[in-house]
């Protein structure tokens, strides 16, 4: 049987990093990416991905958006790490090309499996979390902070036909790091968006790496009492605690202290003291981050249920305030985080 053929769509920071493993480990792997000067730096020099203990540089074949309308053989494994706001466009892009047996993967935040799932097919498509900590501010360069001894995953099917088919995409995946098969991709795809809705906007909005954030007075009952504000929500609209990062069923008894051994994992696990999260990057470069897709997601669950969520509001108020540039982010916008 031939080797799988797999798609990385989406190589940013994570996607280059994590497709640069696999192809490492002998995985027949394309890239596909829209920034162009990231594919020339690619094609010229390979991917540097640059992590504590080495670094490492691997040629790689890659793709720029445009030139997918020329491919023409199928893909039968492929890996999603475009933002979330961007699932439906690049689930419609690369749906021609996935084997009609093929799975595709969603490695992202926010809740987008029922997007992708929408277009690609439910029987094709498997949920995912993802835990790494990547930068990227040059073309051709990773940052990473996580290499794949400290990178996470859990991938799981959200549809019948493809229950037992969850190792296919996670055989591939171990080469970036420790994967678990997940019972309820769902709930623990909640589980991740509990910590991003702590951590990513509400640091970025104060223009700081996450280990800097969470020492300033206040900031981290604040993201604890946002995050709970998220679990909340996960289990009013269904879903359920689930063990994430490693941990164990004794970690989740209790839901009000959920969001906190979560932050806890996530600072002494996955955190350096340079890590920027991805909304801090994506501001930095001029981009709109995923806050809609976040904590906008806990607001809007909330006003569904007749029910709010004050702190995510605030957070997605003042995220779009930057966004829209009449709100600079600076650590002196903790007092409206923390405003009564």
């Amino acid at each position: 049987m031939s080797a799988a053929r797999v798609a990385v769509l989406g190589a940013g920071a994570n996607g280059a990093g994590i497709g640069a493993d696999l192809v490492r480990a002998g995985h027949d792997v394309t890239f596909i990416e829209q920034w162009p000067a990231h594919v020339e730096a690619m094609r010229q020099r390979g991917i540097r991905v640059e992590m504590p203990e080495e670094t490492v540089t691997t040629p790689v074949t890659v793709h720029h958006l445009c030139e997918v309308a020329e491919l023409r053989e199928p893909f039968d494994l492929v890996f999603v790490l475009v933002k979330a706001y961007d699932t439906r466009w690049a689930s419609e892009l690369i749906r021609p090309l996935v084997a009609d047996d093929g799975l595709v993967v969603g490695l992202q935040n926010g809740m987008e499996l029922d997007h992708m799932a929408d277009i690609i097919g439910a029987e094709r498509t498997l949920g995912a979390v993802i835990e790494v900590s990547s930068n990227m501010f040059e073309p051709g360069v990773v940052e990473r902070q996580s290499p794949p001894s400290t990178s996470w995953f859990a991938i799981g099917s959200m549809h019948p036909s493809t229950i037992g088919r969850e190792e296919e995409a996670a055989s591939v995946l171990r080469a970036a790091g420790t994967v678990e098969i997940s019972a309820d991709i769902r709930s623990s795809k909640w589980m991740k968006l509990v910590a991003n809705a702590a951590e990513l906007v509400p640091s970025a909005i104060l223009d700081l790496p996450l280990g800097d954030a969470v020492r300033l007075p206040g900031m981290r009952e604040f993201m604890i009492a946002t995050g709970r504000e998220a679990v909340r929500t996960c289990l009013a609209t269904g879903s359920r605690l689930m063990p994430i990062f490693g941990m164990t069923e004794a970690d989740i008894a209790e839901p009000d202290d959920y969001a906190v051994t979560l932050l806890d994992r996530v600072l002494t696990d996955y955190t350096l003291p340079s890590t920027r999260t991805t909304v801090l990057q994506d501001w930095m470069k001029g981009r709109r981050s995923e806050v809609n897709e976040i904590n906008g997601l806990v607001v809007r669950e909330q006003l569904r249920l007749g029910g709010s969520a004050p702190l995510n509001e605030r957070v997605v108020e003042l995220a779009l305030r930057i966004e829209a540039g009449t709100l600079d982010a600076r650590p002196e916008n903790l007092a409206l985080l923390l405003a009564d």
